[in-house]
Order: C-alpha cells, then structure tokens, then sequence
C-alpha cells in the first residue's frame, strides 16, 4: 500500500489472465477513495460516489481480458470503451495488437500510462469516451463536459466494452456512440455481469445493424476467485 501524493491510496498487484502472463496492476486501494480538488470529475459528470469506480479491478474486465488473450494479434483496430484500468487493452497492447483504450474519467489515462510502464511497455494511444450528456452535477450547477485527452475519433474493427450497461439507456446513446466508431463490418464484445438492462441495448444495436450471440459466463468460487454470473455479448454486422 502506498500514499500517493495527490490524496488517494493505491496498491498494485499481480494479476494473472488465462492465457497469458501476469501483469502489474496499480489500483486504488478500495472504493472509498476520492480525490477531486479541482471538480475535473465534477465538471464531466461524475459524482463523488462512482469517481472511484474507473480504478478498481472488476470481474467482469477480467473476463474480458481472458477472451482478449485468445484473440489473434492481426492489423485490426481495437476500441475498448469505459476502461477504466485498461485490463484489457493492456493484454491487447502487451501482445502487439493496434488497441486504443478509452474512458471519460479525467485520472484514467495517467493510471494507464503508470501500469504500462509498471509492466515494461510502451505508451498505449488513449482517447476520452462519453456517450450520451453528462451526468448532473451533485450541486445543481451546469456540467461543463471539458476533457483533456481528444475525443475518440476513427472507427475500429473490433469494440469491447466490460459492464458498461449499467444504467437505464432507452435512448440508446451507447448503442449510437459504439456504432458512429464501428466500422462496416465490425464486432463488438460486451461482458455483462446481468445488469438488466441488456434487451434495451439489443433493440439499439439491432436497429443498427448488428446480429448478437449470447454466451453464459457463470463460475462457481473456488479457492482463489468469488463465484460469477454474466454474460458475453457478441455483435456483429
């Protein structure tokens, strides 16, 4: 465990993926962790309940860097969205894949550049990713949706994204936002630790285009790992 200098506890641990080697993993300490000085976070959106929720490890991106581990390194380009720690964009990025990690969170990109150099890597591409409006600010007051990475911007073969459907999206902002940096003929990859609010995110997805297949995730504990439930979502057009 160790203080880290702007106001928050960190701790970093070795990770093992399937498939693949350990990796270095900084992360804060737990969930109680906050730090926002400045209302950077604020001003995007996020409240000071889930501003520690882009540092911390979840099952679900470590089911996501498990199948990142299986996939074979091509030329393709790979967006993962709402990364948070980048699990899975490190596994890409270690294996020589073309993978652009991105997050709305304003401390991502400097925990993504500390873990690959923990991890004896070159810097990986990263971008800001919203979809949708901003969340309301806790004290009524306008959010100011001010980033200071560029937006992503392109479009990529291959998206994935871990229990990114957690909240109610009848307008399907992130359904529009994965298909406006789709390409044609892409996939998208989405671990869903059975949120419920999966049939919303097939009528959008549909409408865009893209056919999906449903595979169960679920694991018994054993000694080293807490039980599991989710799911593997696969779309493609």
């Amino acid at each position: 465990m160790q203080a880290s200098p702007p106001g928050y506890l960190t701790k970093q641990e070795t990770i093992a993926v399937l498939g693949v080697d350990d990796l270095r993993i900084r992360s804060l300490l737990d969930k109680n962790q906050f730090h926002d000085p400045l209302d950077e976070a604020l001003n995007l959106g996020i409240s000071s309940a889930t501003w520690p929720l882009f540092g911390l490890l979840w099952p679900s991106g470590q089911r996501m860097a498990e199948r990142m581990a299986q996939r074979p390194v091509t030329d393709e380009r790979i967006l993962e969205i709402g990364c948070g720690l980048g699990l899975s964009s490190l596994v890409a990025h270690r294996r020589g894949a073309n993978v652009t990690a991105s997050d709305c969170h304003p401390l991502t990109h400097a925990f993504l550049d500390e873990n690959t150099r923990l991890n004896g890597l070159p810097r990986m591409a990263y971008r800001h990713g919203l979809w949708g409006t901003a969340a309301l600010r806790e004290d009524g007051l306008p959010v100011l949706t001010l980033a200071q990475d560029a937006n992503v911007s392109g479009v990529f073969d291959l998206i994935v994204g871990s229990d990114i459907l957690y909240e109610r999206d009848d307008e399907g902002t992130l359904a529009s936002f994965i298909n406006s940096h789709a390409a044609q003929h892409s996939e998208i990859w989405v671990v869903d630790p059975n949120r419920g609010n999966r049939a919303a995110f097939h009528k959008h997805m549909a409408r865009a285009g893209f056919a999906m297949h449903e595979h169960l995730l679920d694991q018994a504990a054993t000694l080293d790992q807490p039980a599991y439930k989710g799911r593997m979502l696969t779309y493609t057009r």
